[in-house]
């Protein structure tokens, strides 16, 4: 084997050289790590990290916190030694080795004498300082362009610039690192791949929240980077689309970079983008959003900002982000365009990292190299072919490549293409990768799938990148596949991540994979998520108010938290206090936690973490009474839209729900400031009745009578409540105008007769009941339809249309006997007509108690009052009461009857208008009165306007006209009353001094009964004021008044007329039940024989304690069953509903999409730019390569059967035609996804790696052709290296050279170093250390907790022992080397307590050995190797005592000691040796793998 010469101690070789990275108990990178930096200062204000991230210029108080930390934090580099370079520069100056000018250098650096004859060191040379150039730049010229760019040293540690990004930049941690690499010099991409490239980029970017990472420069892929970000936010057009994308770049090959230099920082710095004078510098991209320029103390070195930015990206992808209330490590890809050597190096380092990378193919250069045999077998990547593809796609530098370095090329290739699910190549119009940003996410998705793990925490991260991106398509199409069987359990984290963060698509597709929400919905998971609501929304203001009150109340000092009775107690100010509370108040503080267990996820919302929710106790979680209507709520309350409608159509009660929520919307509405959100609201709230109106259309055409029970029925989930109710509530005129609810309120109307009566019939048998028992008025029910029935006359009179119209009759007689009295019959002492008008008073004011005092749903008086004034025309009856009752006071006091006659018409006046009330009930005259209530309101306004010309006209004529008017009437008549009656006509004779009399005026004013005379001539008597001038004014008052004021009151007459027209019909349909719901609870008996009525009531209800029964056609509770078969049918009839709209909405959709295409003719202009190829290529790509698998299998098939044929002797005399072509053969593609082990090369691939672990060198690099010994490879030049050993006690005294590796004893005992071979002897030609170490693999059969076996794919599963030290990411079996005069390796005295290690040494000795021999290691060389011998030790029963006494002996002397009994899964994070150890033990025992 070839590899690097090296000479390792064997104690050296069992040493585990890895960092732990993607360590599930650990995150490192957290913002308690920042402590530990040296000289990291914390700023007094931090930029909030909510706050996006450019807002331009920065405040006042960012610009100190940043001129204060970043000189104390990060440093720049300067060259402290001017030494004299043999280059000179491009204008043919003298420059220092470090390529500055002497001016550039320091003071005392520039002095000769001082470095006189040293030789330039940047390591003692170069000193740091604090740096000089931060701040903000704006690229003159460009318009607004403007960006935050800092100078760092080259040595700066990663997390402190990710401090000052995050902290002080105010940028958001990102959900994806998007690393793009590639040509650092323009070049030419095809236009259709660019655009390509351009959109899936920016779009991955936009949709994930991402951070875009280039080299910065205006040149080659990051200009193309640019300017995808560049035509993104031009298309966009606002702030929330930005885009951050990071240039990190080398300061010393920036041009113009000194007009970056502020010490105290630019604010903005200046700069300008010069390509045609950069020479070989470059200049800064313009479109970049943030820049990071990496100083080295050197000029003109490109180059060097490589390590810091692998380091800072490194840094970055170990850092745990919340999104959406799920708990990620930030993942990132590379993405590579064209490129060059430095391009494959990146490319190389980030597949050691474990870095997926996408290759862009068409791009050019490296990207096509790799992208050309990335789908072939890694041994058929030959030198050759590598030569081959650099010659085609390195035409201008080919000549450069030498011998030495296509052998490099090709192992790096190797080794890149070898890792192939960390390698995703994406081809323009390949089939099921028809965008860019799809395959950047499905390269992270392989990846992640293909990394080893334990059980399904793989898939767990894939679901909650894909959450955290908020990119569903992803989720359905990469992680819920049949690949993997998903839990609903394990899925309800992830939803209440998703509902949090507002993920609608995210929670239809946990609904679609099978999350019960009724499973999902607890007492504490509604209390988290209230507790999580957005801060901003009023429901949450709402909420905090109501912790306050409760506060003060208790006089606490902490504030309370959220519980379910402070929201049922802001619910119940939405929903009206007509609801029942919806979460009563518990009795106990502490409630069961949930018994779900969830896999390790953190969601860190305000101190509360959702996988503590979900956590396993011994109490059963307590469940809502109904979860579908609780999460609704907490949607609709938050205004999330399409959240409310995925949740509702999971409701059973959904007509109910749909105006419940319309309620609550149109409430908060009301009170809400925001315009846009308060529009949004009343939009949903339409939507959301609609809905309820949809449901009970399609409820109605089924049953009618079903449907009407549907809106009676007490609702017990929404507060014992109606569906009619809700709607009455909510004002939802289009569903209470529907036709079945106007048709339910009919028959209501009628009570029992049939709806078919004429009125006429009605008011016969109301005159003359008898005429009920001849036929002419029919019943509904059959109990009634017997003539002689007695129950007909009941039935009747109880009836509501009977009643309304008794008590027209009624009321009629009353106005007659009250007239009567007022204009005939009005004597000093009341005569039996005016008393018989009293105690018709009496019984209506009994029956206005009546109605303010009923309470059959146990509101209270103080909320029955609220409501019974609420009404209109309760107030006027009460106001007329009032008035009537004022003048019957004055009426009976002998002083006063006058007066009280004057009020007692002032109160006939209002009673009169109280007939309005009645004609409601008319369709005609009905919808006339709510079109006059309108226009008083016009009227009212228009008054506004009328009193300025009034007012301002009589002062004016007042003044005018009559010298010092004193009385006060006259004042008035002559200012207000004369000049609202000249609006009408009426014009004052002496106004205009023609027609003025002097016998109609009063001269001084003395005549109570005339007005005061104009201003006279003493001679003749005659007006003295200027005519003209009144003249002039009358004119223009009756111009502006009657033509002007007048036409504007009939246009807002008739606008108002327009706009109540098209709704009269819904507002009278509305206001109707009003009067049903009034008349049907309303006693049978007119006033005044109501009185019986109440006397009744009082009997019953004040004697014999006998509770107010409720409505029952209008409030009807059902019995269990029923109510269980009602909403089953309604749900069906729902579900009817959503599925007619789709077909609707898409049927919308296509009738669009033909009109499109017929107007436009896109089916023409598609093929003639081909688009119909376009669109057919991934359809024909998926069928050849369909066909090609087949081909291949057959001629697989062929050659099996010919090569049995020869090994039978049936051998042809001819030569045997070959079963397929080899052409065809070699061009074969194997794909990406195919299993590593199908594929690897069985040479030493990990003993070959081009860096050896735990230090820097580098091996030489050898690919798979010229591994064996046999092929001559005449450049393999090793170097030589021995890596330290700490314990200087066992290092191997001999040293490299010759005479020292002479005096080895090989193939024996080298005293306590065992240098003998499992494999036999090996010659001294070629040295070698064999190291022999020792592995226990101890398992067992994995059982169901009865005892039985566990079975997968009928096999048995096994259980094995498996260890992780400190310092490693990956377990590993118990075992290690076996140091010199050890009989038991290290590791496992570890692991063991001392007292067991001879009974240990007896297991393994009768355990059975399954491997003996070389192991491929990463750390094997060519003269020092690891050999194993593995021992398999099996427990097969459950009681075996050696298993128990191994559990009882198992410990760890350091707490990072790991060790646990795990299922034997091939997807388990082990070594990859071990696995192979453990596939050789399921082979053995016939076990699961």
């Amino acid at each position: 084997m070839r590899g690097r010469c090296t000479k390792v101690l064997p104690s050296e070789l069992n040493k585990v050289c890895s960092e732990r990275g993607d360590a599930p108990a650990t995150h490192p990178g957290k913002m308690s790590d920042f402590e530990v930096v040296p000289n990291l200062q914390q700023s007094s204000s931090s930029v909030s990290k909510s706050r996006r991230k450019t807002h331009f210029p920065s405040s006042s108080n960012e610009k100190e916190n940043l001129i204060s930390w970043i000189p104390e934090n990060i440093r720049k580099k300067v060259c402290t030694c001017f030494v004299e370079s043999s280059q000179t520069s491009d204008s043919g100056r003298i420059v220092c080795e470090c390529g500055y000018l002497r001016e550039q250098h320091l003071e005392d650096a520039a002095k000769p004498p001082v470095f006189l004859g040293k030789e330039w060191d940047p390591r003692t040379h170069i000193r740091e300082m604090p740096t000089d150039a931060f701040g903000d730049i704006h690229f003159r010229g460009l318009g607004q362009k403007m960006g935050k760019y800092v100078r760092v040293s080259s040595d700066t540690p990663p997390w402190v610039i990710y401090h000052l990004m995050t902290h002080h930049w105010g940028l958001d941690a990102p959900n994806l690192l998007i690393s793009v690499t590639g040509g650092a010099k323009n070049f030419i991409m095809k236009p259709r791949l660019k655009n390509i490239f351009r959109q899936g980029l920016v779009k991955v970017a936009q949709t994930t929240g991402a951070w875009i990472i280039t080299g910065g420069s205006h040149a080659g892929v990051m200009k193309q980077v640019g300017e995808a970000v560049r035509d993104f936010t031009l298309s966009c057009g606002h702030k929330d689309s930005e885009i951050v994308t990071i240039g990190i770049a080398t300061w010393g090959t920036v041009y113009n970079r000194e007009s970056l230099i502020c010490p105290m920082g630019g604010f903005p710095a200046e700069y300008v983008l010069d390509e045609e004078n950069q020479g070989s510098l470059s200049c800064l991209d313009s479109n970049h959003s943030h820049f990071i320029l990496v100083d080295d103390g050197t000029h003109g070195r490109y180059g060097v900002e490589i390590p810091l930015r692998t380091r800072l990206e490194k840094f970055i992808s170990e850092q745990t982000k919340v999104k959406g209330g799920v708990a990620i490590r930030i993942p990132i890809v590379c993405v590579v365009l064209e490129g060059g050597p430095g391009t494959l190096d990146t490319i190389y380092n980030a597949i050691t990292n474990g870095t997926p990378c996408v290759i862009v193919e068409g791009s050019g250069r490296v990207a096509d190299v790799i992208a050309q045999v990335a789908s072939l077998p890694v041994p058929n990547i030959t030198i050759a072919l590598i030569r081959k593809k650099l010659s085609m796609f390195f035409r201008d530098t080919y000549e450069q490549f030498t011998e030495g370095k296509v052998v490099e090329w090709t192992k790096k290739i190797q080794d890149i293409v070898r890792s192939r699910q960390l390698l995703t190549v994406f081809r323009e119009g390949k089939y099921g990768q028809q965008d860019v940003d799809v395959a950047i996410l499905q390269a992270l998705f392989k990846a992640s799938r293909n990394q080893d793990n334990f059980g399904r925490e793989n898939w767990d991260y894939q679901l909650r990148l894909a959450v955290a991106w908020n990119r569903v398509d992803i989720a359905r199409s990469e992680i819920f596949t049949d690949d993997h069987e998903w839990k609903p359990a394990d899925l309800h984290p992830v939803m209440a991540a998703a509902l949090i963060s507002n993920k609608p698509e995210f929670v239809k597709l946990f609904l679609e994979q099978g999350v019960r929400l009724k499973e999902f919905v607890t007492w504490d998971t509604l209390v988290y998520l209230y507790d999580n609501m957005v801060p901003s929304c009023l429901f949450h203001s709402k909420l905090q108010k109501v912790l306050l009150e409760e506060r003060e109340h208790t006089a606490s000092s902490k504030m309370p938290r959220i519980q379910l009775h402070h929201v049922s107690q802001v619910l119940r100010e939405l929903l009206g206090c007509s609801t029942q509370p919806l979460y009563p108040k518990s009795k106990h503080t502490e409630r069961p936690r949930l018994s779900i267990p969830v896999p390790h996820i953190n969601l860190n919302v305000q101190g509360s973490s959702l996988r503590s929710l979900y956590k396993r106790s011994a109490g059963r979680a307590t469940f809502t009474m109904d979860p579908v209507r609780d999460l609704l709520i907490w949607a609709v309350v938050q205004n999330h839209k399409e959240l409310a409608e995925i949740i509702w159509a999971q409701s059973q009660d959904c007509m109910a729900a749909a105006l419940a929520c319309s309620k609550i919307l149109k409430e908060l509405a009301k009170e809400e400031e925001d315009t846009d959100t308060t529009e949004d609201m009343m939009a949903l709230a339409e939507e959301f009745e609609w809905k309820a109106i949809g449901v009970f259309t399609d409820c109605y055409r089924k049953d009618e009578e079903r449907a009407q029970k549907l809106l009676t029925r007490v609702s017990e989930a929404w507060g014992k409540t109606t569906c009619l109710q809700l709607a009455l509530e909510a004002k939802n005129m289009n569903f209470v105008s529907h036709g079945g609810v106007q048709a339910f309120l009919t028959k209501v109307w009628w009570g029992k007769m049939c709806v078919d009566n004429g009125l006429w019939r009605v008011i016969a048998c109301m005159l003359f009941f008898p005429l009920l028992y001849t036929g002419l008025i029919a019943f509904r029910e059959k109990r009634l339809q017997p003539m002689g029935c007695l129950t007909r006359l009941r039935a009747f009179f109880t009836a509501p249309v009977v009643i309304f119209h008794m008590n027209i009759l009624s009321y009629f007689t009353f106005l007659l006997l009250f007239a009567y009295v007022l204009m005939v019959d009005f004597q000093p002492v009341p005569s039996w007509w005016e008393c018989l008008l009293y105690f018709w008073l009496f019984s209506l004011v009994c029956e206005e108690t009546r109605q303010l005092l009923y309470d059959p749903d146990g509101f209270g008086v103080v909320k029955m009052a609220s409501l019974y004034f609420k009404d209109f025309w309760n107030r006027l009856d009460i106001c007329a009461i009032l008035v009537f009752i004022t003048g019957l006071t004055c009426r009976l006091i002998p002083t006063t009857l006058y007066p009280g006659r004057i009020i007692l018409s002032l109160a006939f006046i209002i009673f009169c208008l109280r007939l309005m009330h009645i004609f409601t009930v008319s369709k005609t005259l009905g919808p006339k009165i709510i079109i006059v209530k309108r226009m008083m309101k016009d009227v009212f306004f228009f008054l506004f306007l009328l009193a300025v010309w009034v007012v301002s006209f009589g002062v004016a004529k007042q003044a005018i006209l009559i010298h010092n008017e004193e009385r006060v009437e006259w004042l008035f008549r002559g200012v207000v009353y004369h000049s609202y009656l000249t609006i009408f006509g009426q014009i004052p004779s002496y106004i205009d001094g023609v027609n003025f009399n002097i016998d109609q005026c009063s001269p001084n004013g003395t005549d109570p009964y005339k007005p005061k005379c104009p201003e006279t001539n003493e001679d003749n008597k005659k007006p003295i004021f200027p005519d003209w001038l009144t003249v002039i004014l009358l004119c223009l008052y009756l111009l502006f008044t009657n033509i002007l004021l007048l036409n504007l009151l009939i246009a807002m007459f008739n606008y108002t007329f327009q706009q109540v027209q098209q709704h009269t019909d819904q507002i009278w349909k509305f206001q109707r039940h009003d009067l049903i719901e009034e008349y049907h609870g309303r006693p049978p008996a007119p006033p005044p024989f109501i009185l019986l009525n109440h006397l009744q009531i009082l009997v019953q209800q004040g004697l014999l304690r006998r509770p107010a029964t409720c409505h029952r056609q209008l409030k009807e509770k059902l019995e269990k069953n029923e109510e269980t078969a009602l909403l089953s049918w309604e749900m069906y009839l729902k579900e009817n509903y959503l599925q007619s709209q789709q077909c609707q909405e898409k049927q919308n959709t296509e009738q669009k999409i033909r009109d499109i295409a017929q107007r436009y003719q896109v089916d023409i202009l598609a093929e003639l730019l081909g688009l119909e190829r376009v669109k057919r290529t991934g359809l024909v790509e998926q069928r050849l390569t369909s066909l090609e698998d087949q081909v291949h299998q057959s001629a697989q098939a062929l050659r099996w059967i010919m090569r049995a044929l020869q090994d039978h002797g049936f051998s042809a005399g001819e030569d045997v035609p070959s079963a397929g072509s080899g052409k065809a053969l070699e061009t074969k593609e194997f794909d990406l996804e195919r299993k590593p082990e199908d594929i690897q090369s069985p040479y030493h691939v990990l003993a070959r790696n081009l860096l050896y672990p735990g230090s820097h060198t580098r091996r030489f690099p050898v690919p798979d052709e010229k591994v064996p010994w046999e092929v001559d490879f005449a450049l393999y030049d090793p170097p030589t290296y021995s890596a330290e050993h700490k314990d200087m006690a066992v290092q191997d005294p001999f040293s490299l050279s010759l005479e020292s590796l002479l005096k080895i004893n090989y193939n024996t005992m080298d005293g306590l170093i065992d240098r003998q071979s499992f494999h036999g002897l090996y010659t001294v030609g070629l040295v070698g250390d064999g190291v022999p170490g020792c592995r226990g693999l101890s398992h067992r059969w994995r059982r169901n907790l009865d005892g039985s076996i566990i079975r997968k794919s009928l096999k048995k599963m096994l259980e094995v022992l498996v260890a992780q030290y400190p310092l490693s990411d990956v377990w590993a079996l118990p075992g290690g080397s076996l140091e010199p005069g050890e009989t038991l390796p290290l590791k496992l005295k570890w692991i063991l307590r001392r007292e067991f290690w001879p009974q240990f040494q007896n297991l393994l000795k009768q355990g059975t050995e399954v491997h003996k021999g070389y192991l491929d290691d990463p750390r094997n060389t060519d003269n020092a190797w690891v050999e194993t011998v593995a021992v398999s030790v099996h427990f097969n029963s459950q009681n075996d005592v050696e298993m128990k006494r191994l559990n009882s002996f198992l410990q760890g002397c350091d707490p990072e000691l790991c060790i646990r009994w795990q299922v034997l899964d091939k997807r388990i994070p082990l070594h990859a040796n071990h696995k192979k150890l453990l596939h050789k033990v399921s082979t053995l025992l016939d076990a699961y793998y």
